[in-house]
């Protein structure tokens, strides 16, 4: 009976050892517990196997469940696959990404990757380091001159500076210009300043209609840009005069203001190159980033040039216009209320405007343009 036991106990310990032998090895045990094993690792001699490149994703899926190397190396390659949307308004609805490209002195990336570099590394580092210099140097230029104020005594004589028609265009341009801004802005730089403050669903609502009142803007913007372009055209060709303005810096910094017409250099550069120059840009790229633009074909690579080209030119206007409502507003006495009511004193048209107020005074221009009640003295001729 105990020779037969013991044979037993044995057959059982010889069946345990010959198993412990032919089961693989088991994972090390971490300090602290048992390391579990990694079902998903491919094998790290995988790519050498014969074929390797060239299987499909049937074949693939016999040697290595879940492996589909092949289809994303051919969605990288740019291959286009079966899409529901027509190709007239959708040519790239078939192309799951953008193909790979080999940029100099840089890894292999996609397109997108590149535009997302250019905004991350470039635009918004650069241009948001642009805004707080320029808002700086406005702030430090207030803190030491102050606003421009008037030298002589206001007579009493008042001259129509600006027409209904035209305080109409300019408030409606630059309504629409601080709707754009403040919400391209918000969009462009919110994550850094506000999102901490507010928290992600909070910012996103805020973004969400910020987005939505700067789609709606910028037609108007648009529309009104053309409008203050024809209407103050006239009074914005160069003249000898305005080089006298630029050598002297308009007399920023001395004090003595140098005399112009009814606009001077300054003005004019704002009107051509902001008004005129970055505003046919901004607006054009802004169409584009609409899908306002009938007849162009929206890939992605034109979508991401317009929104770089958008966003540079946005941040220069932003800057030059920057400097021109400091001065339409705190910089100088008497330039907001011209554009609210329309008339300025004659003190304030002989200091900042003299050569317009002597052609006024020898009949070359009205005083008074329009057939509305005016005030009780004007300049007379």
């Amino acid at each position: 009976m105990k020779k037969a036991f013991l044979s037993a106990l044995l057959l059982v310990l010889a069946w345990g050892v010959a198993s412990a032998q032919d089961a693989p090895a088991a994972p090390a045990a971490a300090a602290g517990g048992i390391q579990s094993q990694n079902i998903f690792e491919v094998k790290p001699d995988a790519s050498a196997e014969p074929g390797y490149a060239g299987q499909t994703n049937a074949e693939r899926a016999k040697v290595q469940p879940g492996n589909n190397a092949p289809m994303w190396r051919k969605v990288g390659e740019g291959v286009t696959g079966f899409s529901s949307l027509p190709k007239s308004e959708a040519p790239e609805a078939g192309n799951l990404i953008q193909p790979f490209v080999q940029y100099p002195g840089s890894r292999l990336t996609t397109a997108g990757e590149a535009w997302r570099q250019v905004r991350n590394n470039w635009i918004i580092p650069y241009g948001g380091s642009l805004l707080l210099i320029v808002a700086g140097a406005i702030a430090l230029y207030y803190w030491r001159k102050g606003m421009m104020m008037l030298h002589g005594v206001e007579t009493g004589r008042k001259i129509e500076r600006f027409t209904p028609f035209e305080r109409s265009a300019h408030w409606s341009n630059a309504i629409a210009f601080v709707a754009l801004a403040i919400s391209g802005l918000v969009m462009a730089f919110g994550k850094f300043f506000l999102l901490p403050i507010m928290g992600s669903t909070l910012f996103g609502w805020l973004t969400y209609a910020l987005k939505n009142l700067h789609n709606f803007a910028g037609p108007l913007f648009a529309v009104s840009l053309l409008v203050v372009f024809f209407t103050f055209l006239k009074d914005n060709f160069l003249s000898k005069e305005d080089l006298t303005w630029i050598k002297k810096g308009g007399g920023l910094l001395s004090g003595t203001e140098v005399p112009s017409h009814r606009f001077n250099a300054g003005e004019k550069v704002v009107f051509w190159g902001g008004v005129l120059g970055l505003g046919l840009i901004v607006v054009a790229s802004g169409l584009v980033l609409d899908k306002l633009i009938p007849g162009l074909i929206y890939e992605r690579g034109t979508m991401q040039i317009a929104h770089m080209v958008h966003a540079v030119a946005t941040l220069v206007m932003v800057v030059m216009f920057m400097g021109h409502i400091y001065m339409g507003t705190i910089g100088m006495q008497g330039a907001y209320k011209a554009m609210r009511t329309g008339y300025v004193d004659e003190t304030w048209a002989k200091e900042h405007h003299e050569l317009w107020l002597d052609d006024i005074k020898s009949g070359k221009i009205p005083a008074q343009r329009t057939q509305e009640k005016a005030p009780s003295q004007t300049v007379k001729v």
